[in-house]
């Protein structure tokens, strides 16, 4: 019998794999953590990206249910290198989102979007996305 795990942003239990137990982690940080309420934010998010189907592992909406945040959940297994970040801000050109988490349950890498543009820049105190 597989393992599974209770997601409360598609309220219904997901098989319990490394990476989704990165991503349940996830959740409650934002949520405890950051003070985003459940209600803002969704798991497995579907989007389209030069006519491919995408999904960000969550996504945060504003209270304009704009989406505020993206985070990209890895495996512990799976290191946070340039190529997992690249991914991110790929997904980005299509959502258009400030703030990018990057995270693997072991580190959390986080980046702003400069206004007006196209570049990002890392951020330390990850509380600056509230």
């Amino acid at each position: 019998m597989r393992q599974t795990i209770y997601d409360p942003l598609r309220r219904k239990e997901v098989a319990m794999t490394p990476e989704e137990e990165v991503r349940q982690k996830m959740i409650v940080w934002l949520n405890v953590r950051l003070g985003f309420s459940l209600n803002l934010m969704m798991s497995e998010y579907s989007f389209k990206y030069n006519g491919l189907q995408y999904r960000a592992d969550i996504v945060v909406f504003d209270k304009n249910r704009e989406i505020k945040l993206l985070v990209e959940c890895k495996a512990p297994s799976v290191e946070i290198d340039r190529e997992v970040i690249e991914q991110g801000i790929r997904y980005n050109r299509s959502l258009n989102v400030k703030y990018i988490l990057f995270t693997n349950g072991v580190s959390l890498c986080g980046y702003r979007r400069r206004d007006g543009s196209s570049e990002y820049e890392a951020i330390s105190d990850m509380t600056e996305i509230k």
